[in-house]
């Protein structure tokens, strides 16, 4: 139970319960998988050849406590571990987890995907936008979409929703990375800045960034496609606002 706020399953079990849920079995397995697919992409994020982070969550990064191979071979093998989860329930609706795993994989890969997301921090020209959109906000987009797949309704009025959050969260993260330390993190600080990554407090600055999410956030309520708990999507969405940049980093002492 490695920590971690379990964001993503946490919004696909969301937005499959305002559908209806009537295939329970196939939303915990969906959102077990999309778990399994982000915890691959920190394990290989904070490899030496990105961002070289010593500490994740607290604790020794996975290459540092136990070697870069071994890390390599982790992000591997939960990858794989993810697309075995979705096999093994899809039984219960083929259909549907044939769907989910094609979802899965386009978020995952390239180009769109986070694969690509990590790919643009290797270019010297960057397109923010686009950056953002695979390197964070494409798993965000498959939380909501495999939530109403898993559900039997259709993907594409969810991707919206799963955008504006994705985008939040990285500009909220921008802005965590910006101001906060350590100890707040859980990882290193300044990791943007370190290694000249293209980010919205750069871009844009403090109030800009800060102007920026609230705006996102605003679009992301309305964005909610019609549904049946469409209220509580509504809460969950300004609840989850609420948490992205804590007052303890952006106002210390408060």
């Amino acid at each position: 139970m490695p920590g971690g706020a379990r964001i993503r399953p946490t919004i696909l079990t969301s937005v499959a319960l305002a559908c209806g849920d009537d295939r329970p079995g196939l939303t915990d397995a969906a959102a077990a998988a999309l778990e399994l697919i982000h915890c691959a992409s920190l394990v290989h994020d904070d490899l030496p050849c990105f961002d070289d982070a010593g500490e994740r969550r607290g604790k020794p990064s996975v290459h540092r406590a136990f070697s870069e191979p071994l890390a390599v071979l982790t992000g591997d093998s939960l990858i794989v571990a993810a697309f075995e989860t979705l096999a093994r329930a899809a039984v219960a609706d083929p259909a549907r987890g044939v769907e989910l795993v094609g979802i899965l994989a386009q978020r995952t890969g390239m180009p769109g995907g986070i694969c690509a997301g990590q790919g643009w921090e290797s270019e010297a020209r960057v397109d923010l936008a686009a950056y953002h959109r695979a390197k964070t906000g494409a798993l965000f987009v498959a939380a909501t979409q495999m939530g109403a797949v898993a559900a039997g309704q259709e993907a594409e009025p969810w991707e919206e929703l799963g955008a504006r959050i994705g985008e939040a969260f990285q500009v909220a993260d921008d802005l965590r990375d910006a101001l906060g330390t350590p100890d707040h993190l859980g990882k290193p600080a300044g990791q943007d800045d370190r290694h000249g990554r293209p980010n919205a407090v750069s871009a844009l600055g403090i109030d800009g960034a800060m102007g920026r999410l609230r705006d996102i956030l605003g679009g992301a309520i309305a964005s909610i496609p019609s549904c049946p708990g469409e209220a509580m999507l509504a809460q969950l969405v300004t609840r989850y606002a609420q948490k992205l940049v804590p007052v303890s980093i952006l106002h210390p002492g408060e």
